[in-house]
């Protein structure tokens, strides 16, 4: 290894990446918020649900992470953790609608700014940082559309199964619970949540 190695731009990118993906999977907050998502919803909604959440928080992820804005880091992951309580219990009583990926936009400038606080925390380049976050965000979109696709035959299952609503019932509440969970965990800094 040589010390005096410095990354070529294309390494860069390719590490932002797969940090984007890496994030999305191993980050079991955001795979609950789309899960809650992906469950009521519909091809087409689902389009443009997963496409607003991803414009929204690249416009926050940029603003946050160049610093032209900076929020408190523990109010933005609380911010995380009820967008989750909120869309999994609103499955509990609202029936989906062709409106929602209007929801997810607004929820999705929250999920950016704590995109950015894990950046800032792994380091970003002084040079070519609008491509690595842009870069990122391309690898939090392909881990987004990896778990639609591979949730897809199961969508198109409850569409037509008698007994979707208490599978989507049964779904919700345990994001509900866990959102709450974290949400409680953020607010006072407390560690009791299994992952």
């Amino acid at each position: 290894f040589d010390s005096g190695f410095v990354p070529t731009l294309a390494s860069r990118l390719l590490k932002f990446l797969k940090l984007g993906v890496k994030h999305i999977f191993l980050g079991y907050d955001h795979i609950c918020f789309l899960l809650a998502l992906i469950v009521v919803s519909r091809f087409r909604e689902l389009v443009k649900i997963v496409t607003s959440f991803t414009i929204a928080h690249t416009i926050t992820l940029i603003l946050a992470a160049t610093q032209t804005v900076t929020l408190p880091s523990r109010m933005i992951e609380c911010g995380v953790a009820l967008t989750i309580v909120y869309v999994a219990a609103q499955n509990l009583w609202l029936k989906p609608n062709a409106h929602r990926w209007k929801l997810t936009f607004a929820f999705g400038l929250i999920h950016g700014f704590s995109f950015a606080n894990n950046l800032r925390e792994l380091g970003l380049p002084s040079s070519g940082t609008i491509r690595c976050l842009l870069t990122f965000n391309i690898g939090v979109e392909i881990a987004q559309i990896a778990i639609v696709i591979a949730l897809f035959p199961i969508l198109i299952l409850l569409g037509t199964w008698r007994h979707a609503n208490c599978a989507k019932i049964s779904v919700s509440i345990p994001i509900v619970l866990l959102g709450t969970g974290w949400f409680i965990e953020r607010a006072l800094g407390l560690s009791f949540m299994p992952f």
